[in-house]
């Protein structure tokens, strides 16, 4: 081939086919041009592959790294190409996290207190049971799941409260921390007045319409709680309420399906009747906000606030980016996108606080219906306390050390969840013991196991046992900070522990992303639990007796069902 000639490609082929004399031709203006055009686009070609190439054997070095790292960790033999996954989840099990937790148990026993388990040939599991490994975990390993934070913007858009990377959530969650710190210390109450008002109403109504099911009636009062915390006294009249709550449930409960997909599904109609779910609740979200401004600015300037009308527009403002260019959470300059950004924070505390609260509010009111004697001995320490009002402050709460005692025993024996996951996106993670643990890996700590665990908390570590928490006053326990010295009816002294002095207590988690409403949720739980004691005896429906009981199989706690209970009046 000549030097004039086209070289011999597909593309060169291409654009010389044609050619009648392409050797009498070949300085003529429009060859040189082809020629041209010929040689740039193949530079460009090889280019893209070496870049290509290069990427793909960067991405093949990072697996095999961590393939290597992940190998070093004591766990079962990876039975085939899918993982331990198949070997888990035997059959179509809807109870799935159960026969996981089972597994982690039975892994435990066998291989000591880091476990590792491959789910699939790019995904590996490790799971940490001894809570000084876990506390040093947790307060190093502060990202959270890729998956977790697209699901979270599938739900409810982009936050700066609970995206994956800690870096992008450190400020939101500081200045959240905060307002709720402040809520407490600038007003009396937990929770307001007008709330308890509201729910001892539904209650009212309960008592005429007979039996309800656990989870339903705790799911309303945490709904009523957070709505009422956020958006103030307006919420409890929102006609929209219910609406809002069951579209908020149904559509996170959807988003981590449609954020599996790499791609979304655009193709799909389901996908765009979710799409119009979601726009449907950020309506929702500006018009309760609109609302409860409205209602906030109308009032008579001379006229002095409720606590919650001016609480709650302080709350709000740790999620109102525009408002606070100077803390804003992102380095957005658009007005618009800033408020999206708002929205999204708010939709996910007000379900994330109620998946939290609710569940343990459920779980109080279960523990209490199936032992009367708890409830009665609350209710003889609330008489003791002296509370006046209809409504005790947190101070008064404060020194009901049995109530708190029971808040904290239900919350260990029922967490949020059966896995506390975490991870480290970007660094491998160096604890003791010569363990390292590599970056992108799922860390999670199977907090049921954790927190029924006989070396932490006794050999009754499976039954429900508020004193737990309760020790002698020179008993030399770590005090908690607000506890102050008690007697119960036989005139013992007694003091109530701090709960999160023992690192087997994960029901909030622990480290940088740890609840940061833990100890409004708390007071919050208790004050409303002290209200319904008082005016209350919670039993369980007739014929609901027979409900079972939870129950230890394999070192594994089968959670409690919700069931089916009554509200009595004490006046009766």
């Amino acid at each position: 081939m000549s030097s004039c000639e086209t070289p011999y490609t597909l593309l060169g082929f291409l654009l010389s086919k044609g050619d009648i004399d392409g050797h009498d031709t070949c300085f003529a203006g429009s060859h040189l041009l082809k020629s041209y055009a010929v040689r740039q686009v193949n530079a460009l070609l090889w280019i893209s592959l070496i870049v290509v190439t290069g990427l793909l054997v960067q991405r093949i070095a990072r697996l095999l790294r961590f393939w290597c790292q992940g190998s070093r960790l004591p766990g079962p033999p990876c039975p085939s190409f899918y993982g331990h996954t198949r070997e888990i989840y035997k059959g179509q099990n809807p109870n799935q996290f159960d026969d996981l937790t089972e597994f982690l148990s039975k892994s435990h026993e066998q291989y000591g207190p880091v476990v590792r388990l491959w789910m699939g040939p790019t995904q590996l599991l490790v799971s940490v049971n001894d809570p000084e490994l876990i506390k040093e975990m947790l307060h190093r390993a502060v990202d959270k799941l890729p998956l977790t934070g697209k699901a979270f913007r599938m739900a409810f858009g982009r936050s700066s409260l609970f995206a994956s990377a800690f870096e992008k959530v450190r400020n939101g969650r500081k200045s959240l921390a905060k307002q709720l710190d402040e809520k407490l210390v600038d007003t009396a109450y937990a929770i307001p007045a007008k709330v308890v008002d509201s729910i001892m109403e539904n209650i009212d109504s309960f008592i005429s319409e007979g039996v309800h099911d656990c989870r339903s009636v705790s799911q309303q009062m945490s709904f009523s709680i957070l709505g009422a915390t956020l958006f103030g006294d307006a919420f409890l009249v929102w006609a929209k309420a219910r609406m809002y709550e069951e579209l908020l449930m149904t559509i996170a409960k959807d988003a981590c399906f449609w954020a599996s997909y790499k791609i979304p599904p655009f193709w799909k109609k389901s996908f765009w009747r979710y799409q119009r779910l979601c726009k449907r609740l950020k309506q929702l979200t500006q018009d309760i906000l609109l609302e409860s401004k409205h209602q906030a600015g109308v009032m008579n300037p001379t006229e002095k606030c409720s606590d919650n009308v001016a609480s709650n527009i302080n709350v709000f403002d740790s999620f109102d980016s525009t408002s606070r260019p100077e803390n804003a959470f992102t380095g957005s300059e658009d007005h618009a996108g800033l408020m999206e950004e708002s929205y999204a924070n708010i939709m996910g505390v007000m379900f994330h606080g109620c998946l939290a609260t609710a569940g343990l509010i459920g779980s109080v009111l279960a523990r209490l219906v199936m032992h009367p004697e708890v409830q009665e001995k609350i209710h003889a320490e609330i008489n003791r306390v002296g509370v006046e009002s209809s409504l005790p402050d947190a101070h008064e709460v404060q020194k009901m050390h049995f109530l708190l005692a029971t808040v904290y025993e239900s919350a260990r024996l029922l967490p949020a969840g059966p896995l506390l996951q975490r991870c480290s996106l970007k660094h491998d993670l160096k604890l003791r013991r010569n363990i390292t643990l590599p970056a992108g890996a799922i860390l999670a700590v199977p907090v049921q196991l954790v927190q029924m665990d006989d070396s932490s908390w006794g050999s009754d570590a499976h039954k429900f046992n508020p004193d737990r928490f309760l020790s002698g006053k020179d008993s030399g326990a770590i005090v908690h900070e607000d506890s102050g010295e008690c007697k119960d009816a036989e005139g013992k002294s007694f003091v109530l522990n701090d709960p999160n002095a023992n690192a087997a207590f994960l029901p909030f988690g622990s480290g940088a992303r740890a609840c940061v409403g833990q100890r409004f949720a708390i007071l919050g739980i208790a004050t409303l639990v002290a209200c319904l004691v008082r005016r209350y005896e919670i039993r369980l429906a007739p014929g609901a007796v027979k409900d079972p009981k939870p129950a230890m199989n394999d070192c594994v706690l089968q959670l409690l069902p919700s069931p089916k209970i009554t509200f009595i009046s004490r006046d009766e």
